[in-house]
């Protein structure tokens, strides 16, 4: 669990109260993402609290049993209360703390909100059950659930003054956030396909002779499963490798807190590969122990450094 929100002078009682409940909303249902901000400082950790809660509300809508009009409704209405957000329309005396909350955090700190509408417009792909051909076509859909939530971390997290490439980062957030979607989209192929979703290209499913999907604990009769699994790792580590770039330029606890979410990630990339039909047979996922040691190597540096010379191993 992170930290319970500490008094301060500057931040009502109510807004107060709405963080807290953004953090327990992080806390239960964000294992992986509470073990990185926990390395914030408290104004951070709690905007970031408070997008994850927003970005949970979508989820839930997209994933729940409602039938796909009344989930498109709900979609809506949650864009509409963006839109107060955005407005300045929401006062702290709101009954819904996930806006009170992400009213503050956007006060606080330039967050673009934007963002949240790409989210929003993801999720309504997932509604309308899009298939993806090829893998720019699956990149816009990356892009509007995870590379958007890159780059409102980034209005949360900032830049170093006078770090080289600067103009840069919101790119590299963006594909950070990629390469954590495409390591989730692996992790959870059998899991996406009993609920009728496929995201993993359809050209790349049939080179390798998968367009009969999965099913079941064994991979489809025939098929080159693991070379499927093998190619989208390695696509998943070069995004990483382009993402990690954003290291130097983050200050060192927003960058402790990226390298701890991204190493998480990693490592369950680094278990796929190791046994690709795993992710047929279950949830792969860390066990707590291990993301506690991530998450000091991402305080410490470690991990971005790894990164870093393996990446220019392969370069050179």
């Amino acid at each position: 669990m992170i930290r319970t929100v500490e008094a301060e002078p500057h931040v009502s009682a109510p807004v107060l109260a709405a963080y807290s409940y953004c953090e327990a909303v992080t806390g239960q249902q964000a294992r992986n993402f509470a073990y990185g901000i926990r390395l914030l400082p408290m104004s951070k950790r709690r905007a970031m609290s408070a997008l994850y809660a927003f970005s949970r509300r979508v989820d839930d809508i997209g994933d729940g049993a409602l039938d796909d009009d009344v989930k498109t409704v709900r979609l809506e209405d949650t864009r509409a209360m963006l839109a107060r957000v955005r407005e300045g329309a929401v006062d702290e005396d709101d009954t819904d703390p996930v806006a009170v909350a992400l009213a503050h955090a956007a006060e606080t700190f330039p967050i673009p909100l934007g963002g949240l509408d790409e989210l929003i417009d993801g999720v309504l792909m997932d509604v309308r059950g899009e298939t993806y051909e090829t893998w720019d076509d699956l990149k816009v859909y990356c892009r509007c659930v995870a590379g958007a939530i890159g780059r409102l971390s980034l209005g949360v997290f900032g830049t170093e003054p006078g770090a080289r490439g600067v103009e840069r980062a919101p790119e590299y957030a963006d594909t950070l956030g990629l390469a954590l979607q495409l390591t989730n989209i692996l992790r959870d192929v059998r899991e996406d396909a009993e609920g009728g979703r496929t995201y993993l290209p359809a050209d790349d499913l049939a080179k390798f002779g998968c367009s009969a999907g999965f099913s079941g604990p064994t991979p489809p009769e025939g098929s080159d499963f693991a070379g499927l699994v093998h190619f989208e790792v390695r696509r998943a580590r070069a995004l990483f490798a382009e993402g990690y770039r954003l290291l130097p330029m983050l200050d060192r606890r927003s960058g402790a807190c990226v390298a701890a979410m991204a190493g998480i990630y990693r490592r369950l990339l680094d278990r796929i590969e190791r046994d690709p039909q795993a992710v047929l047979r279950g949830r792969v996922s860390l066990p707590g122990r291990e993301k506690a040691y991530v998450a000091v190597r991402g305080l410490s540096g470690l991990d971005a450094r790894h990164v870093t010379r393996r990446t220019v191993r392969r370069r050179t």
